[in-house]
């Protein structure tokens, strides 16, 4: 017998379907609850605020980024090869899911001190993420040990500020590939998404810039 879905299951997915196709702007509780076709105060009875609810749907987005980074990385022994095809995920979600990408790391409008009773708290699944990158930095470098001329990790950062800026430069490389700025600084508009060879460059140059070059 197949199992009913939960209102409050409908209503995160007509929100995840919302922000996916119309952006962020579109996510009001009476649209919502009009497209999954109740009364405009049934959302309350599951999302107090606004902000639980848009909480509530980000949480789906992070749970299906971390479901493509277990995807994209199995099988791939190194941690630099994993760092990178994380990068490139990372950036082909953002293209192909722009509303959600958007919205899934707002906590200063999903999850802040603010607004202390709004449930699932984002930082359940944005922290281990976080923490994915930061583990796979400081097992590059356990990798790396010994391949390297004596001093030159001497000045690196402790692998979660290496771990931040390189998460900070490809979200910047998404957002801005997303906005179209970066395609025209580098002549290549039209030249593809999330496959095309000068984004895979761009995730490859970064990944270099915050782990060191490719040993020869």
């Amino acid at each position: 017998m197949e199992r009913q879905t939960s209102l409050r299951d409908r209503l995160i997915d007509v929100g995840v379907d919302l922000v996916m196709t119309e952006g962020t702007s579109s996510l009001g509780l009476r649209e919502i609850a009009r497209r999954a076709e109740v009364s405009h105060g049934a959302p309350r009875r599951y999302f107090p605020t606004h902000h639980a609810l848009l909480s509530a749907i980000a949480h789906r987005g992070l749970a299906d980024l971390k479901d493509r980074f277990a995807a994209v990385t199995r099988g791939i022994p190194s941690a630099r090869g994993q760092l990178e095809t994380l990068g490139k995920s990372y950036i082909g979600y953002a293209l192909e899911c722009r509303g959600m990408f958007e919205l899934l790391l707002r906590h200063d409008l999903l999850d802040s001190r603010r607004h202390t009773s709004d449930e699932p708290r984002l930082r359940e699944l944005t922290l281990p993420l976080f923490g994915i990158i930061v583990e796979l930095v400081a097992r590059h470098r356990e990798e790396e040990k010994g391949t390297r001329p004596l001093g030159t990790t001497r000045d690196m950062p402790p692998p979660a500020v290496a771990a931040g800026l390189l998460w900070s430069q490809l979200h910047g490389i998404a957002q801005l590939w997303a906005w179209g700025s970066l395609p025209l600084a580098l002549g290549t508009a039209g030249t593809g998404g999330a496959e095309s060879d000068v984004l895979h460059t761009l995730v490859a140059a970064a990944t270099d810039t915050h782990l060191g070059p490719v040993n020869p």
